[in-house]
């Protein structure tokens, strides 16, 4: 289910001087600090994981306990839910079996309507690597997971002028971590393949992004 795109080359030189975020993993606390690398005893956020009651991923502030995001998965949708400083969201896959999802953006947005981003992804022996590309088509950010990771499990990565950005930086994590727990659930579920089946992928459409929202509500209020 892996797409072959992934950072053009012509971007390799921009990775040294973006914004780099790594992921601890703690098996104790059976959490994730994430943190900037340059920073490892500095996190930023705390991620903390529901295996068996929704939403199944909190992203909080380390700083300040605050619920900065959650993430929702589905034991048949190959779809997934989110929700970011309580504006609620969806990843919808854009296709059944490539990696290939879309969600809106209000953080990389040019205008009043939020951006269209896309996500794609490849993987090889070390990393499975997400890329997040505008509506440009340009890469603004890769989440990188660790195959062999015990402690470090997955690097964030940001290019292009958002790159600093707080706001951007909240929606990639939420938005990638979700997707990539998407991805782990779907091939370690039979019920994602009948999921891909009947799904129906493609873009999001005018008002199914609200109505996705409002059937995690629940969800969110309790995570909050």
């Amino acid at each position: 289910m892996a797409s072959s795109t992934d950072f053009p080359d012509a971007h390799q030189d921009l990775l040294t001087s973006s914004s780099t975020l790594q992921l601890d993993w703690s098996w104790k606390k059976w959490q994730s600090r994430v943190s900037l690398v340059s920073e490892p005893s500095h996190p930023i956020y705390i991620i903390h994981y529901n295996t068996w009651r929704s939403p199944h991923i909190i992203v909080k502030s380390a700083s300040s306990d605050t619920t900065i995001g959650t993430g929702t998965l589905h034991a048949i949708s190959i779809n997934a839910d989110y929700t970011i400083h309580g504006q609620k969201g969806k990843l919808k896959a854009l296709k059944r079996w490539k990696t290939e999802y879309t969600h809106l953006s209000d953080a990389y947005a040019t205008g009043s309507s939020p951006a269209t981003m896309r996500w794609t992804s490849s993987c090889n022996f070390r990393t499975w690597d997400f890329v997040c590309l505008d509506e440009q088509q340009m890469p603004v950010a890769k989440v990188s997971a660790n195959w062999w990771g015990l402690k470090n499990t997955a690097n964030i990565e940001f290019l292009g002028p958002k790159a600093t950005s707080e706001a951007a930086r909240d929606e990639i994590v939420v938005t990638g971590l979700t997707l990539f727990y998407c991805m782990v659930l779907r091939i370690n579920n039979l019920g994602s393949l009948f999921g891909a089946f009947f799904a129906r992928p493609g873009p999001i459409k005018e008002g199914e992004q609200g109505r996705i929202g409002r059937e995690t509500d629940h969800e969110t209020r309790k995570a909050v």
